[in-house]
């Protein structure tokens, strides 16, 4: 389960023939994305992956501190703009306020990574409502509102001939079973048919949408949660063989952003060979 292995040139990522990133050398060149929970792990990575493509890059995230701290390592050799935005995306008022900033500053997005999430487990019979709560609000509903402030601009991207990417970062965990994770994979699993239909949805306008969902990473996910004895489980399921770092999900998520506008990467499954 997911939700830190070195990353590839970002030339090896696929271009457009004709299109800024071409001719750049930075296939993401010119492209406006923006990245929510992006102050640690799989978000943080994201932003390195996709700045280094040359993407200008709106980092969300609650910690403000973390976010300044990220931008100012990627200002100095990003070709588009670094913005860090400090927001709760459970507070849909708020990522309407971002969105507002985001477009005045780097103008309209036509990639959104929707990767703020949390992992807290626990057996059904003594998990705790509240850890319940947060986990579909974080989830799943801001999810859903991250992906509603931005969609205006991903259909406009997509009417304007460019690629426009919606990238869930789910988990395996949508579509395989762990006990005394349930909860967590019910949100996970909502993602996977929430991306399902919004591709039938959103696809003949030209916004492609996926669902990238990664096996056993590590990442500070999980470390949060109540029950100590899930949290052993946790880490003793990192420590089993060789698991992902947050590095090899962001190359997955920069691939599939970069290949042509006509095709759409659906369902990107990212595990530890040792996981099957």
């Amino acid at each position: 389960m997911t939700h830190s292995s070195s990353s590839s040139s970002s030339s090896s990522l696929g271009t457009n023939p004709g299109s800024t990133g071409a001719r750049t050398g930075r296939p993401l060149a010119g492209r406006v994305a923006v990245v929510t929970g992006a102050s640690s792990g799989i978000g943080a990575a994201t932003a390195r992956r996709l700045a280094a493509a040359g993407a200008g890059v709106a980092l969300l995230g609650r910690r403000e501190d973390r976010l300044v701290e990220l931008a100012g390592a990627l200002r100095p050799t990003a070709e588009g703009t670094i913005l860090p935005v400090t927001v709760d995306v459970t507070r849909p008022a708020a990522l309407d306020a971002a969105a507002r900033t985001i477009g005045s500053a780097l103008g309209p997005v036509d990639l959104v990574v929707a990767n703020a999430g949390v992992m807290l487990g626990a057996p059904f019979e003594t998990g705790d409502a509240e850890e319940w709560d947060r986990m579909i609000d974080v989830n799943l509903r801001a999810l859903l509102h991250t992906s509603r402030a931005f969609t205006g601009d991903l259909i406009a991207a997509a009417a304007g001939g460019g690629p426009a990417d919606l990238v869930y970062v789910g988990s395996v965990a949508g579509h395989a079973l762990y006990p005394n994770w349930s909860v967590y994979c019910a949100t996970k699993a909502a993602v996977a048919h929430l991306t399902r239909n919004l591709r039938v949805e959103l696809g003949p306008l030209g916004v492609r949408v996926r669902n990238v969902e990664p096996g056993v990473t590590v990442t500070e996910l999980g470390a949060d949660m109540r029950d100590a004895g899930m949290r052993e489980t946790l880490a003793a399921m990192r420590a089993d063989g060789q698991p992902l770092a947050a590095d090899d999900i962001a190359e997955a998520i920069a691939f599939s952003v970069s290949v042509p506008p006509h095709v759409n990467i659906a369902e990107l499954v990212v595990v530890p060979v040792a996981q099957g």
